[in-house]
C-alpha cells in the first residue's frame, strides 16, 4: 500500500557519458546527480547519485542505480539502490517511476529508513534539473 510522502528533492545532473551497446545495439547512458531535499518535510538531506539508462526498442527507459544521502547534522549514511522506467508524457517531459530500498547501519535518528521500500517519480529537464518525490511503500 502506498504510504506518506517521505521525500521531495531537487537537484542537478553533473555528468553524463555513453557505455557499451546493450544486445540490441542501444547505447547504455550513464548519469551522475546530486540534490537536496527534506524528508518527511524535517530532515534536510544531500543525495548523490549514480545511474544508468537504456533505451528499449519500444522507446521506453529502464534506469538502475545507486546513492548515498547524508544527513545534514549528523554523519549516518544511507544507501539507496533504485529501478524504474522512465516514459514521456504527452506533454513531452520524461518521467521516471520506480522503486528505491533503502539501507543504514544506523541506530538513532534513521534507522527508520532500514529496510524501508519506496515508490519514486523523478523528473529530470533538458536544463539538467531533476526534482524527485518518494513515498513510502507500507
Amino acid at each position: 500500500m502506498l504510504g506518506d510522502l517521505l521525500a521531495e528533492e531537487k537537484g542537478l545532473i553533473t555528468g553524463k557519458r555513453v557505455l557499451e551497446a546493450d544486445i540490441h545495439g542501444q547505447p547504455r547512458i550513464e548519469i551522475s546527480a546530486t540534490g537536496e531535499g527534506k524528508i518527511r518535510g524535517k530532515i534536510e538531506y544531500t543525495e548523490i547519485w549514480t545511474y544508468t539508462t537504456e533505451q528499449r526498442l519500444d522507446g521506453v527507459q529502464f534506469g538502475q542505480g545507486i546513492g548515498i544521502m547524508t544527513i545534514k547534522e549528523i554523519n549516518e549514511p544511507v544507501y539507496i539502490k533504485g529501478q524504474g522506467i522512465g516514459k514521456t508524457t504527452e506533454s513531452g517531459i520524461l518521467r521516471f517511476v520506480g522503486t528505491d530500498f533503502y539501507s543504514t547501519s544506523s541506530n538513532g535518528k534513521l534507522s527508520f529508513l532500514n529496510e524501508l521500500v519506496g515508490i519514486f517519480e523523478y523528473e529530470p529537464e533538458k536544463s539538467g534539473n531533476y526534482t524527485a518525490k518518494v513515498w513510502e511503500w507500507k
